[in-house]
């Protein structure tokens, strides 16, 4: 089995390592232009300075009405795309991979930022800047505005969005695509049982539930033979009726068809009053499923926050890679902390830091 710091190669792109960075939301676009900001370049230029292998820029727009709030990065005209090509060109510049999420929120778009302004959460109304919402059906998540279901040409639009998006990311110099169907997010609205009552062709049978998705990824898959796309699935909805691993897996093997290379197992956020186990690890088992199953490659996230733990994820065969999130913000040298605590010599560490490195 290989081990957390031998390279990975997908395509035509070799990751140094198996320490990834997720897509981290960060809703600090002030402008509300989905224009990304000197924030963005220190956040995930800094995990590159820290040994990461891949760093996935946060859930960005491939359209206004697909963020998640109004202070989301964008990717759907050429100002984002200079904005993006200066946080590349400087994570390339550290050795890393350079990837982004493009991703629609669906029916849990047009939010205030994650924290809240003056104590309000929830839907944004139309006055300060929200929008309409849409969804595969016109259900409402918990305690937001009620979605409009979107039309066939709706849906064409959505396809069209993502491929547009992803072209401009091509532009932009990123190395990876990753499609958010995770998270109760649009595909994932489409893809759940809970989510989408609808009685057409994206509809009913989990084939017309994931066309979809599958649509998108094709596209992509069409703008170049190079450049890997990835898949982030939440696994499980943890409520009876929907969305599981079982289904998760079956279409992780379609998608793997349709052009997509790896894939990127979470779980939840597509309904609320679940129970969600949250433990060490404890989606690890996910990502092992759907890797057994659809015979297809997986990253592993979620409360991964130790080198050895991280390690023994890869080196056991259950993920070929391991996504940190929280503990990368808390720490965004974890890489080259946990080559130290694993007995690992870098030849990646940044000349600047050198004085630093462990005796």
């Amino acid at each position: 089995m290989p081990d957390l710091f031998d390279p990975l190669t997908l395509r035509s792109v070799t990751f140094r390592n198996r320490i990834w960075v997720p897509a981290l939301c960060q809703y600090t676009v002030d402008k509300r232009d989905g224009v990304p900001t000197d924030w963005h370049l220190v956040h995930l230029g800094g995990m590159a300075a820290g040994g990461a292998g891949l760093v996935i820029a946060e859930a960005t727009g491939v359209s206004p009405e697909g963020r998640i709030s109004p202070h989301d990065t964008g990717i759907w005209n050429d100002e984002q795309v200079a904005g993006w090509r200066r946080v590349v060109d400087f994570v390339h510049s550290q050795g890393a991979a350079a990837g982004i999420q493009l991703a629609h929120a669906g029916r849990k778009a047009s939010v205030y930022p994650e924290w809240g302004v003056d104590g309000r959460k929830g839907t944004m109304p139309v006055s300060e800047g929200g929008w309409q919402t849409v969804s595969a059906s016109a259900l409402p998540f918990t305690g937001y505005s009620a979605p409009i279901a979107l039309s066939l040409e709706g849906i064409d639009t959505v396809v069209s969005d993502f491929e547009a998006a992803g072209r401009r990311a091509l532009d932009a110099g990123f190395d990876v695509l990753e499609v958010h169907a995770a998270h109760g997010y649009l595909l994932h609205q489409f893809l759940s049982p809970l989510s989408n009552h609808r009685e057409d062709a994206y509809g009913g049978s989990l084939e017309n539930r994931a066309r979809l998705l599958l649509r998108i990824v094709a596209a992509l898959r069409a703008l170049s033979d190079d450049v890997p796309v990835l898949v982030r699935f939440s696994a499980t909805d943890y409520a009876e009726g929907g969305w599981d691993e079982a289904q998760t897996a079956i279409v992780a093997g379609w998608a793997a068809e349709a052009g997509a290379d790896f894939f990127d197992i979470s779980s939840g956020g597509n309904v609320t009053g679940v129970t969600i186990p949250t433990l060490p690890g404890y989606q690890v088992h996910l990502a092992s499923y759907v890797h057994e199953n659809a015979d297809v490659d997986v990253a592993a996230v979620g409360l991964i926050t130790t080198a050895q733990q991280a390690s023994d994820i890869v080196t056991s065969g259950r993920a070929s890679a391991v996504l940190l999130g929280r503990e990368m913000m808390r720490d965004p040298h974890f890489a080259l902390r946990a080559a130290h605590e694993l007995g690992v010599e870098l030849d990646y560490w940044p000349k600047q830091y050198l004085r630093a490195r462990w005796a």
